[in-house]
């Protein structure tokens, strides 16, 4: 897979001054990186000597085996790897805290640490001098013992397949102004931090917040490696923590509180940061500024010096099925409360300017169901009576006795205003005038009983002194499964930023709230019932004989097509091989590869419906709004999409 850089976090067994014994446990890692494929390899801070040396940083002794352990591991470095180490540097009479690049045969860079702590226990002010951020690397050179100058400095590094990397220190990153922010904007993609941050109670969770947040920020991968348990207990106690996080997102994390002695791997997936930066314009412009004042120095890592995992090795991402919906229930649940939250809020100022009425088809299905309870939320956070809305069932050949009862049910248990109209005289009419066989169940068939129902609901509105709250949901309005000027229609849309995977999840997170509990029953017994449009008769026993899933393919597949090619802008080949991991265990990837190409080809064909939608809440970072998140134009040609798709191995 292109473009995945294997990130490891080192945290060696610590011999508390012994630079040389240090040294051999950073070629353990190295090696055992190595061996994972891992090309960038991150240590904790003055990992070659330990952060707890204290007076011993002003020894003579200790910095001449610093540069000799330099040196060695300079020596010995893996191929093919860059390793960054923490380690003290003397420089033109100074000593700075560092963090040192090198590959085999090379010192590439050294970045002292700008902020350093001074107060509580902290004092590295007493041995360290701070390092000005972001002179000039071409100008400022610093020489390790015997080998080449390298750039000394803050700067943005380059390998040569185009990996931008940065590196800060510890407490870079708790200062108000992190040097990382500007490593970023000048280009870093892969920012690292060499830390070695003591464990206090609750500490752990605010540095994940920390890291999470930088990297959101950033736009930017932020790997964070600190001192492990090796370090000095006369006062304090390290854990070892370390993480990964990418534009918000927490990749990984060590699992030990308090941790030593491990190697932990993470792929980061650079498209994902630069799919973020072209698409958010607050970064580009401040980028723009700061490469204008030439503030933000870069340095070619040289021709010998690659990132990217090399075609061939498995990759190790850790990719969900279900990209929409937190797999820990409690962050589902509380998600799913505040989607429907936004939903009934939205739904309740729109009715708020309308005359309070609403009137919405119930099909017993999800979707109606999920619009209805949206509905009786927003009448009751507004005062107002449930009967200020029309529920309208509207049976017709398709129609089941499992999916009508629970319509009937629904409504009554809420206690709104309700109809019912048979429809199947008015098709048959329909059908007849315009010359169409009734045994005859296509398209037309179809959509004739759709575009009736749209037809009352419309006029009913006008009898009700209301509006027709729309039902369909993101999936539905991605891959066009819905019919045009028919339930394609309405006054608001209210499901329409819910994909339909999280549909099911959010009827459940409302069927738990005590104002729905008299209809907690028929609401689970909507969410046992099959997606259908239900729009062909039933089967000899009376049972639904149309399942959407069977025509359009599995809404979870499509789902997941959908947040990767909408929210990355990711080819088709990157989609297949993501959901090829996430649904490993469900499908083929013959089967991927099909309803892959069936999304493309929907997903474009189907954009003129899109284009005239109803107005309705946006609810997450993907959305198809023509009018804010989605603006493409209906005759664009999806030649390219899907053959990329249809070209995909499997």
């Amino acid at each position: 897979m292109n473009n995945l850089v294997r990130v490891a976090a080192a945290v060696p067994h610590l011999y508390l001054g012994d630079v040389e014994r240090n040294v051999e446990e950073h070629l353990k890692l190295l090696k055992e990186a190595a061996e994972r494929h891992a090309t960038l390899v991150v240590f904790p801070e003055l990992s070659l000597t330990g952060y707890t040396c204290g007076d011993l940083f002003l020894q003579q002794t200790l910095l001449d085996a610093v540069e000799r352990g330099l040196e060695r591991l300079t020596r010995e470095c893996p191929e093919h790897v860059l390793a960054v180490v923490g380690a003290p540097v003397r420089k033109e009479g100074l000593l700075y805290n560092c963090a040192v690049l090198l590959t085999r045969g090379a010192v590439q860079g050294v970045v002292p640490k700008t902020y350093l702590p001074n107060s509580g226990e902290f004092y590295e002010k007493r041995w360290f001098h701070a390092g000005d951020a972001f002179i000039p690397a071409e100008d400022d050179l610093c020489r390790i013992g015997g080998w080449s100058d390298a750039p000394f400095g803050s700067c943005v590094w380059e390998s040569e397949d185009g990996v931008r990397i940065g590196a800060e220190l510890c407490e870079d990153l708790w200062a108000p102004l992190p040097p990382s922010n500007l490593l970023a904007v000048g280009g870093a993609e892969i920012i690292v931090n060499l830390s070695a941050s003591n464990e206090l109670i609750a500490k752990r969770e605010y540095r994940q917040e920390l890291v999470r947040q930088q990297s959101a920020r950033c736009l930017c991968a932020y790997v964070y490696v600190s001192a492990g348990t090796g370090e000095s207990t006369t006062d304090l106690v390290f854990s070892g923590h370390s993480m990964a996080a990418c534009c918000g997102s927490l990749l990984r994390e060590n699992d030990g509180y308090l941790d030593d002695n491990y190697l932990m791997t993470c792929d980061i997936d650079l498209d994902r940061i630069r799919a973020d930066r072209l698409k958010q314009t607050s970064f580009r412009d401040a980028a723009g500024r700061w490469r204008e004042r030439g503030q933000v120095p870069s340095w070619s890592l040289g021709q010998a010096v690659r990132l990217t995992l090399p075609d061939g090795v498995e990759p190790q991402l850790r990719v969900p099925k279900h990209p929409f919906i937190p797999a820990d229930r409690a962050q589902r649940q509380a998600r799913c409360e505040q989607i429907f939250a936004m939903q009934a809020t939205a739904l309740a100022r729109r009715m708020s300017i309308t005359g309070g009425k609403v009137v919405v088809g119930i099909s017993g299905g999800l979707d109606s169901t999920l619009a209805l309870l949206a509905a009786c939320k927003a009448v009751d956070l507004l005062g107002l009576p449930r009967t200020n809305i029309l529920g309208v069932t509207m049976p017709c050949f398709g129609t089941t006795d499992w999916t009508y009862q629970s319509a009937l049910t629904l409504m009554t248990t809420l206690g709104v205003a309700q109809r019912e109209i048979d429809i199947r005289e008015a098709v048959t009419l329909h059908l007849r005038d315009i010359g169409h066989d009734l045994g005859d169940h296509s398209v037309t068939y179809e959509n004739a009983q759709a575009r009736e129902r749209t037809q009352i609901l419309m006029d009913l509105s006008n009898d009700f002194g209301g509006f027709v709250l729309g039902t369909g949901d993101l999936s539905e309005i991605a891959l066009g499964w819905c019919t045009y000027n028919a339930d394609h229609m309405s006054m608001y849309g209210v499901n329409s930023g819910v994909p339909k995977t999280l549909v099911r999840w959010v009827i459940q997170t409302a069927a738990e709230l005590p104002e729905f509990a008299a209809s907690r029953e028929v609401l689970l017994r909507v969410l046992d019932t099959p997606i259908s449009p239900e729009l062909l008769p039933p089967d000899e026993k009376g049972n639904i004989q149309q399942v959407t899933e069977d025509l359009v393919g599995p809404y979870a597949l499509h789902d997941f097509y959908l947040y990767y090619a909408v929210r990355f802008g990711f080819p088709p080949k990157k989609v297949f091989e993501y959901a090829c991991i996430a649904f490993a265990e469900d499908f083929d990837r013959a089967t991927v590869r099909k309803w892959l190409i069936n999304f493309y080809r929907r997903f474009f064909n189907q954009q003129f419906k899109r284009s005239c939608m109803p107005d309705g809440v946006k609810i997450g970072s993907v959305a198809l709004s023509p009018r804010g998140d989605w603006r493409m134009p209906s005759d664009a040609q999806s030649a390219l999409w899907l053959r990329e798709a249809e070209a995909l191995e499997v």
